[in-house]
């Protein structure tokens, strides 16, 4: 069978796990931004304990495999148990890797915002906490869209992990349609060109809509 004959006959199989790829991407770069504030923020306290657990946080997720941590929630957890579908597990696993990530990206972008911005909104007033909101995160955040967005695409190749615990993404899809064709190339050939062609187009629409705020900001 050639690609285009797998393709078309097996077409549902892959839109299904177009879906669930999509879906844990969306989820892993959302959660993970929202987690990933907050951990850049704890790394950022003057505090030593908030310091030492975004620290800790950061450090031990970048620092052990994405498949190991993924086992550890869906398998291991159960020890103590904590039972999580493999849709809850993936998403978990994606969310914080992804957050470990974000928390750096985060942290340059806070680090990176002029200090005497905030300065100026303290001398007027503003406390720490209100600097922070409304001075100098939305500036951070506008300055390290186009990092979040190759987070995006990183999580969506990344995201393939979850097949080993039976979600039936792109890649897990591909797995069922081999064992029905004993054709294990074409299938992964298929997702392969998926996999290009979502990833080259989300690339390209962040490349816009980072032009456009561009343009924006010389107006």
């Amino acid at each position: 069978m050639n690609i285009f004959s797998v393709f078309w006959e097996y077409r549902t199989y892959f839109a299904t796990g177009i879906q669930y790829t999509l879906l844990l991407a969306a989820i892993g770069v959302i959660c993970g931004f929202v987690l990933g504030i907050i951990i850049s923020l704890l790394r950022m306290s003057r505090l030593w304990l908030p310091k030492l657990i975004g620290s800790v946080w950061v450090e031990v997720l970048r620092g052990t495999p994405m498949v190991v941590q993924l086992f550890i929630i869906h398998y291991g957890l159960v020890a103590f148990g904590v039972k999580f579908t493999p849709i809850e597990s993936g998403a978990i696993t994606l969310s914080i890797n992804s957050s470990a990530y974000l928390a750096e990206v985060f942290r340059a972008g806070i680090q990176g915002v002029d200090r005497g911005q905030s300065e100026a909104a303290r001398s007027l007033g503003m406390t720490r906490s209100m600097t922070m909101r409304y001075i100098v995160l939305p500036q951070a955040v506008k300055s390290v869209l186009p990092a979040i967005g190759n987070e995006f695409i990183t999580i969506i190749k990344e995201s393939s992990i979850v097949s080993f615990i039976g979600v039936t993404d792109l890649m897990y899809q591909s797995g069922a349609i081999q064992g029905i064709t004993y054709d294990y190339l074409s299938p992964l050939l298929v997702i392969a060109a998926i996999y290009f062609i979502m990833t080259f187009t989300l690339s390209k629409l962040l490349g816009a809509f980072e032009r456009r705020l561009n343009t924006d900001d010389q107006r």
